[in-house]
């Protein structure tokens, strides 16, 4: 059976993980908004790629409108955002968040793996400009010694108009290997 990567990108941290994804596994590459419900039938492993906003995943209504045709699927989602993962408290906290936003039929089915990805005020739209504002705002309030590596990121890169990339090619080995043990038992 097939396998497709599909990803919804704001501002290209996502889309770079679902490029990397999609060529360690020979797997088509496919942008949410080109994808139809009927084209998921096509396929026996989905690993879909979002980014983060406010606690929910960048275009996952394909998944979540379609669990009939998705439910007998291999399903992998991948989230990306700002948030350290390699801090399990952080992991905790975005699955947790996960739980509570999606259904629980999908949930239950799903493999989660987090990827921090980047801020490129560049390429940032006037709303996510003003939220990041506040948010700078908020943590430059904080003690320093209260401050965490994203939060000091945070504050150099909108304080001084500067992108910031944390993304890791390294980081998909464990999705990749997990992807390819599902593959390989169909």
């Amino acid at each position: 059976m097939k396998t497709a990567v599909i990803y919804a990108s704001r501002y290209g941290s996502t889309e770079k993980y679902a490029k990397w994804i999609a060529e360690e596994l020979g797997a088509n590459l496919l942008p949410a908004g080109d994808v139809s419900p009927a084209d998921l039938d096509g396929y026996g492993v989905i690993v879909y790629g979002g980014g983060l906003y406010a606690g929910r995943v960048n275009g996952i209504s394909l998944l979540t409108k379609n669990l009939g045709r998705v439910g007998d699927k291999k399903l992998f989602l991948f989230t990306v955002g700002l948030i350290d993962v390699s801090i399990p408290k952080n992991v905790e906290t975005l699955q947790s968040g996960l739980k509570k936003t999606l259904p629980p039929a999908l949930y239950e089915k799903l493999r989660l793996y987090h990827f921090r990805g980047g801020m490129y005020l560049s390429k940032m739209g006037f709303f996510h400009r003003l939220v990041m504002k506040i948010m700078t705002n908020m943590l430059r309030k904080q003690p320093e010694s209260a401050l965490s590596e994203s939060d000091r990121a945070m504050l150099n890169s909108f304080g001084f108009g500067q992108d910031v990339d944390f993304t890791d090619r390294a980081a998909i080995g464990p999705l990749v290997a997990d992807v390819k043990a599902a593959q390989s038992a169909l």
